[in-house]
């Protein structure tokens, strides 16, 4: 009988002591590999804060395509223009969205872009650009 309950004690503590680090380790794999989710009409978060040289990746959660497309006119002075697409401006984006879907990210898809230089950065979906789908990144040195 006191055989059956040491046993008992100690399959308890390692029973324990194997979750507890099991559960460590998922906890590891619960972190999402993006920053931003796209919702149906919403970015999330619709701001996020990040250092310099930051890579950013934006991952498309929905079930709606969606694009990320940098305000041009609102980019600090010397910043580089980002769109999903590879394109070279707004204007060139919106072209693109309107004739052929371009620069359209798919449900589960990214895109990604390395910020350099400190400063607001203001962006938009444009096929919900209506329903105010718009986010910031602001980037501190």
């Amino acid at each position: 009988m006191v055989e059956l309950r040491t046993r008992r004690r100690i399959l308890a503590t390692l029973g324990t002591a194997g979750v507890g680090g099991l559960a460590g380790c998922l906890s590891t794999f619960d972190r999402p590999e993006y920053d931003i989710g796209m919702r149906a009409t919403a970015f999330a978060p619709e701001e996020i804060t990040v250092d310099a040289g930051t890579t950013v990746v934006w991952r498309n959660t929905s079930a709606r395509g969606h694009t990320v497309t940098a305000y041009e006119s609102s980019l600090p002075e010397g910043a580089a223009f980002f769109a999903s697409g590879g394109y070279n401006s707004t204007d060139e984006a919106r072209e693109a969205w309107h004739n052929d879907s371009g620069g359209r990210i798919e449900t589960s898809e990214t895109f990604s872009h390395t910020f350099e230089i400190p400063g607001e950065y203001n962006y938009v979906c444009i096929p919900h650009e209506t329903s105010n789908m718009v986010g910031t990144v602001v980037v501190e040195e």
